[in-house]
């Protein structure tokens, strides 16, 4: 996992209206805690770090270089974004040190192909491991080259890097390799789906008269 650095600004206006002005001016609202210190708040250029997400993802070690006091290394506990609007409205970020270990959230990425006849479906699309904090994998990959129907990969299934350790529960299915549907049972389902739209279709009708 790539360590970056980002030039953050401290906040001293506090409660919703601040956090408009903070994000009218092109920044996002963060607190940054942890290890029992007083909670920073802090304020981050928003191009820039929606460029950091972007290119190393949520697990990026950040180098925090803070306006008129030390530097600071942390990760993004969790990111809120407008759920209509989709932009940052808010960001928690944890204090870490060198040698700590953290519990992240790692994306799981499929690789190979399935036998042929397949159809593959990726069921969980991350999982949580425990992970030095200078250390934390960018992905987990899993392949499923050749895999017949009915194979299952759970996330004890999983080849975690070395120095980290699985956190999922046993029973986390990551990815299921099914048969694919024939072309039959494909027009077997339209069938059925179309004749019960129109039997609803039907009743619908006759309720209105």
């Amino acid at each position: 996992m790539s360590e970056v650095r980002l030039a953050v600004e401290k906040r001293t206006e506090f409660g919703k209206g601040a956090a408009r002005r903070t994000r009218r001016a092109g920044k996002v609202p963060a607190v940054l805690y942890g290890h029992g210190s007083e909670p920073k708040h802090l304020s981050l250029p928003t191009v820039e770090f929606a460029r950091v997400l972007r290119e190393n993802g949520r697990n990026a070690v950040l180098t925090l270089e803070v306006e008129g006091d030390k530097n600071e290394t942390a990760l993004c506990k969790s990111i809120t974004s407008h759920p209509t609007k989709n932009y940052l409205e808010h960001v928690d970020l944890l204090l870490v040190r060198r040698g700590e270990k953290v519990t992240v959230n790692v994306p799981v990425v499929i690789t190979g192909e399935a036998a042929p006849g397949t159809l593959v479906t990726q069921d969980t699309n991350e999982v949580q491991i425990e992970a030095d904090a200078m250390n934390i994998p960018e992905q987990i990959e899993v392949s499923i080259q050749g895999a017949e129907a009915g194979t299952q990969i759970h996330a004890p299934d999983l080849t975690i890097p070395r120095g980290s350790t699985l956190q999922s529960g046993e029973d986390v299915l990551v990815v299921l390799v099914a048969e694919a549907p024939s072309e039959a049972d494909m027009e077997s389902e339209i069938d059925t789906s179309g004749a019960g739209m129109v039997e609803e279709a039907s009743e619908s009708q006759t309720a209105n008269e």
